[in-house]
């Protein structure tokens, strides 16, 4: 159900907005510019050490220089100026020279994976972790759950607080909320001692029931502030039952706060004071003080921006049920839309229940970093480690794994001359001798092909599971779906990805390497809310009860959105966690008054039954509410032609090399379809498209790639 609110003014409109997202390997900008309303794109190679100065860089260089010098495209097509040695090198020296204006009217909408790297490779702060005494081995114990049912040797994941930082207060309330156990004076002034003498980085307080009733957390959490440090409180993170999961996400978001506040403070220090919005799992912006506060919300930031740039872009040419395949340097992201993008609140990360709202994205360790090795057994693997941008793939100039890229690249399929746009020559000879001399060492007797070839039919397996797990999994028909495929690699892969699959076609929206960055840039300010109710529905819902539940939980949004200094009209979206009574899952649906009925039928099309007339609870509500950021509309879809010359490359499909022609996107007339097999370059990504497909660029810009009809055969005999 939608409702909306209105606020007193309108958001403010700034003279620049510009969206970047950061990753392993590129920090992606786009920006709108201002005189032609035109989409302009820049990348730049991260920098691993702190993102913050890829990104002070990149907003340098837009600012600070005209925008022809980072290229004006034609509306979603990307090609930067090549520029020769010398002038690269005196670009980068002005580039170190420049500052972002303080007085300028510069709007940043950043995606990042700081978050999500800080819990892959367990960099975060120092917790201390304090819960109802008798439950402070809870995060460890989980729900003895076992990922491998028959690996007797598998270790669990192992918790981000350690014993010792574990403690607990004597406090007691019941499910209904009721104090049955208030903590004395003396026992939080000793919890405070002892939490005082472990001087953790940060503390996460998780108090059983306190989603019923936050009395003795609130006080707990008051006297623990004194301390100094940030403290994450359960009741205002996940005001939700099942205490492992809510004590996991609340530690997490402690976990997140010193690494995050460290981060997001150098890039607000660097951008001279320019407002920052931060991009949340959920699909939405928030303020920088919020994703400092509650960091968890973004531990899938940048992947979220890529489906709302997909679930956008394809909308624009008339496709509304799509999966998102976002392949990048160091990962691929998987997501199912049907409309626009859902969220889940049944999420994992590092192995960790994360129960924020979180867009339903799935990810693999394969993307085009990731590195190739053989077992003792001899068997090819590929990722889930990854060459990231240093030392970055063979090809590039300074590693010495063998990578997808650079598979791709001895394939054929990514022209070395091409890559961002002619920008940065990739070094074929070099990734020919150092993956010769690899593949010689490692005792394998395939040839230099039929190892690049082996490669990719190996991160197409894995990534295939990974559209099965949010497509066929949850009981859909991939032959329903379009393929949208961005992400840097995305659309070199596409083709062969929905032929496995029996997807009809691939769609490679305009700037594929930047479209998680576009997306960040249509995004609106969002704010989730949630609250577990437990009340029984018979015949009817009661509404009265839900009504003053979400009466409250919308107080509490308009409160957030001012005290935040937000502008603009707050909209509404209520739904409801339901299920059978004694079941142990719920489903999610929208209320309303056939919210009743909308729940049978969804439960009968995702588990095969339904159970009319059985008692249902409805566990938990939630409330989305949400500001639109009403972004700078694009320029009517125009063509012209890059005066580049078209050329023949051998390319190799499926064992056998052809002359296949390569092409810059800029080039293609518009809406004509031509055959495959072809080469599609663009700054941001290269198109492949095998034989027996067809590729044409629609009005909308997007580049439409469908299989062909295979000629039938004659009968014989």
């Amino acid at each position: 159900m939608r409702s909306r609110a209105k606020s007193k003014t309108k958001i403010e409109s700034a003279l620049l907005r510009i969206a970047i997202d950061t990753g392993g390997t590129f920090t992606d900008c786009v920006w709108i510019d201002a005189e032609s309303n035109r989409l302009c794109v820049l990348k730049l190679f991260s920098t691993l050490g702190d993102p913050s100065v890829a990104i002070a860089e990149a907003v340098g260089k837009i600012v600070g220089e005209p925008m022809a010098e980072a290229q004006s495209l034609e509306p979603l097509n990307a090609a930067l100026k090549r520029r020769s040695p010398t002038e690269k090198q005196k670009q980068n020296q002005k580039q170190r020279q420049i500052e972002t204006p303080r007085d300028r009217n510069l709007l940043l909408m950043h995606g990042t994976t700081v978050g999500t790297n800080a819990l892959l490779q367990r960099k975060g702060g120092r917790v201390a972790f304090v819960t109802t005494a008798g439950f402070e081995d809870s995060i460890e114990i989980g729900r003895q759950a076992r990922p491998k049912l028959y690996d007797f040797f598998f270790d669990a994941v192992e918790p981000l607080v350690m014993r010792e930082l574990r403690f607990g207060v004597s406090e007691r309330i019941d499910k209904d909320g009721k104090v049955l156990r208030s903590p004395s004076d003396e026992d939080i002034s000793r919890l405070v001692e002892a939490v005082a003498t472990a001087r953790p980085d940060a503390i996460a307080v998780s108090l059983l029931f306190s989603f019923a009733n936050p009395e003795n957390e609130t006080r707990v959490a008051a006297e623990l502030e004194k301390l100094g440090v940030p403290v994450s409180v359960s009741h205002e993170i996940l005001p939700e039952f099942r205490e492992y999961e809510r004590a996991s996400t609340v530690v997490v978001n402690a976990y997140l706060q010193p690494v995050m506040a460290k981060y997001l403070n150098n890039v607000s220090r660097r951008l001279g004071g320019s407002r920052v919005f931060v991009m949340q799992s959920s699909g939405g912006l928030t303020s920088l003080e919020t994703a400092t506060r509650e960091p968890v919300r973004t531990v899938l930031s940048g992947p979220a921006g890529g489906v709302v740039g997909a679930a956008a872009m394809a909308a624009r040419s008339g496709y509304d049920k799509i999966i998102g395949f976002d392949m990048g340097g160091t990962s691929t992201d998987v997501c199912l839309v049907e409309g626009t993008p859902t969220t889940t609140n049944e999420a994992e990360v590092a192995g960790l229940p994360v129960r924020v709202p979180m867009l339903n994205i799935h990810t693999v360790g394969a993307g085009g970093g990731s590195i190739a090795r053989f077992d003792a057994g001899g068997s090819l693997h590929v990722g889930p480690e990854s060459a990231g941008a240093e030392p970055g793939p063979i090809c590039y100039g300074r590693g010495t794994s063998p990578t997808v890229t650079d598979a791709n690249l001895l394939l054929g399929r990514l022209p070395a001359k091409r890559f961002l746009g002619g920008e940065f020559e990739l070094d074929v000879e070099r990734t020919r001798r150092v993956m010769g001399e690899w593949l010689r060492k490692s005792g394998s007797k395939l040839s230099l092909m039929q190892f690049a070839e082996g490669i990719i039919r190996v991160v197409n397996a894995n990534m295939e599971k990974a559209v099965r797990v949010v497509s066929i999994e949850k009981g859909f028909d991939t032959r329903d779906f379009s393929l949208v495929a961005f992400g840097g690699a995305g659309a070199m892969h596409g083709c062969e990805l929905a032929e496995s699959l029996e997807i009809p076609r691939v769609i490679v929206p305009a700037m594929p390497g930047a479209l998680s960055a576009v997306g960040i840039l249509m995004s609106d300010i969002v704010k989730d809310y949630s609250r577990t109710v437990m009340l029984t529905a018979e015949k009817a819902m009661p509404l009265a009860k839900l009504e003053a539940e979400f009466r409250e939980l919308k107080q509490r949004a308009l409160r957030d959105f001012e005290a935040e200094r937000w502008k603009g009209e707050v909209q509404f979206e209520s739904r409801l966690e339901v299920r059978y009574k004694g079941q142990g899952f719920e489903i999610s649906i929208r209320d309303g008054a056939r919210a009743l009925a909308e729940f049978h039928c969804e439960h009968k099309r995702r588990y095969g039954y339904e159970r009319v007339g059985s008692p249902v609870e409805i566990v938990t509500v939630r409330l989305r509410a949400w500001i639109k950021t009403d972004p700078p509309k694009l320029a009517a879809v125009g063509r012209r032609s890059l005066g580049s010359v078209a050329e023949l490359a051998q390319v190799t499909f499926a064992g056998k090399a052809r002359k296949t022609q390569v092409v810059e996107r800029g080039d293609l007339s518009l809406t004509k379809k031509y055959a495959g097999a072809a080469i599609v370059t663009e700054y941001s990504g290269t198109t492949v498209v095998p034989p027996g497909w067809s590729y044409s660029e629609d009005k909308a810009g997007n580049l439409i790639l469908e299989q062909m009809e295979k000629k039938k055969k004659k009968a014989t005999g």
